[in-house]
């Protein structure tokens, strides 16, 4: 009876998802807030919570987290990180003092303590690459002059967390300074040797793990990315960034093989995270949040924007693709709701969680309009603010030219 209840619930989850993911794609939108509002709906003061199946979807919750982390590496090879991290460093520099920082102020202002603030200043820091992604396909962006520039600070962002995960963990864990430092150095070893090995040895290890056939290919990579997560996570380095540093040490063929064997099983399981950070989260305590969510949204919006402008003017690109550089990077998703939903199984502030709901699902909907929108309406207003030029001089009629070389005196305005 018990599994038969099992089945029908998941059944169900799994259905709703595929239905909110069919809707979303019809109004060419993010999935993302209608999956969280999937959770609120079936979780704790939700409209029907769950029983059977929520130790599951808990445990499906971590497999995707692991999923959208090894996808991510994928997309990245060694070289392409140690590169971006030699040349585009001060923009990732410019990026986490304008947007972390304002969520950091925010959990202190509103009394949360050091480590919320840590914790909150991720979740408004990390924007979200696959949003952005499927946004700058949607525009017809991928071969514009400031996509390279946009795209690099996604992949500072995305190696950034194999170092800020570490030390949330250990923070979350209550460790003392001395403990939490070992962590943060076995971290930054890892991924410091994972790189090399990746940059010296990648070619060898995508060899080792290439196979002509997708069962046995398929098989291998996902197992060999729960075994390293799960070593990475007994040694308090997190699941997520051992899962990222595998993605990186993949290369090539195997790489693209990889990628489009595991699409369908990192949507399904995101889908089911989504929904689990959603079961946590009380419907009822979003209200008293929504203000300072809403607040904490328009300045890292416009903070966001800032990052992207500058970036983009660093690297010489014109007005036009600075502004579209800086509305492209405004959605916030997926890494959001990984770093809030570590402080929610922690359970260091109950109204976290809730406020990282509100703020996701607020710029999970602004950001592809921030992305269409903020060049032509910053044009229109530098339009508004240029003052209006001196009239031109009249020429007098005396030394007016005449004869077949006189300018006609016919008004050409409105025939261009």
């Amino acid at each position: 009876m018990h599994s038969a209840v099992f089945l029908i619930e998941f059944g169900a989850i799994i259905l709703g998802l595929g239905l909110l993911g069919r809707l979303a794609g019809r109004l060419q939108f993010s999935p993302i807030p209608l999956y969280l509002l999937a959770g609120l709906a079936f979780g704790e003061g939700g409209l029907l919570p769950l029983g059977a199946s929520e130790e599951f979807v808990a445990i499906g919750a971590e497999i995707g987290v692991i999923l959208l982390l090894l996808m991510l590496g994928l997309e990245y090879t060694a070289s392409d990180l140690v590169s971006n991290l030699k040349t585009q460093y001060p923009a990732g520099l410019v990026d986490f003092s304008l947007n972390a920082l304002p969520g950091a102020a925010a959990a202190l202002l509103l009394g949360w303590g050091p480590v919320a603030a840590v914790v909150l200043a991720g979740v408004t820091w990390i924007s979200s690459s696959g949003v952005i992604a499927k946004v700058l396909g949607d525009l017809g962006r991928l071969g514009n002059r400031e996509t390279p520039v946009i795209l690099s600070i996604l992949v500072l962002e995305d190696l950034a967390m194999a170092v800020y995960l570490p030390i949330i963990t250990a923070l979350l864990a209550g460790v003392s300074l001395a403990v939490g430092a070992v962590t943060l150095g076995i971290a930054l070893g890892v991924a410091g040797a994972v790189l090399f090995i990746a940059l010296r040895y990648g070619r060898l290890i995508s060899r080792f793990v290439s196979s002509d056939d997708p069962e046995k290919l398929l098989l291998v990579v996902l197992g060999l990315t729960l075994l390293v997560a799960g070593i990475a996570q007994q040694l308090q380095v997190s699941a997520a960034v051992g899962a990222f540093l595998v993605g990186i040490a993949l290369s090539g063929e195997v790489a693209e093989g990889t990628h489009a064997l595991l699409s369908p099983l990192r949507d399904l399981f995101a889908a089911v995270f989504f929904v689990f950070f959603g079961l946590h989260t009380d419907p009822a305590s979003i209200p008293p949040v929504l203000l300072p969510a809403l607040v904490l949204a328009v300045v890292t919006t416009c903070t966001k924007i800032a990052t992207g402008y500058w970036a983009a003017k660093r690297a010489g690109i014109a007005v036009k693709g600075r502004w579209r550089a800086g509305g492209t990077l405004v959605a916030r998703g997926e890494f959001s709701i990984v770093i809030a939903g570590l402080a929610v199984t922690a359970g260091i502030e109950p109204q976290l969680g809730p406020l990282a709901t509100a703020y996701v699902l607020i710029l999970v909907v602004i950001g592809p309009l921030t992305a269409r929108y903020t060049q032509p309406l910053a044009a229109r207003l530098m339009k508004d603010r240029t003052p209006a030029g001196p009239p031109p001089p009249k020429v007098p009629a005396a030394v007016a030219p005449a004869g077949p070389e006189a300018e006609p005196a016919t008004d050409h305005r409105g025939q261009e």
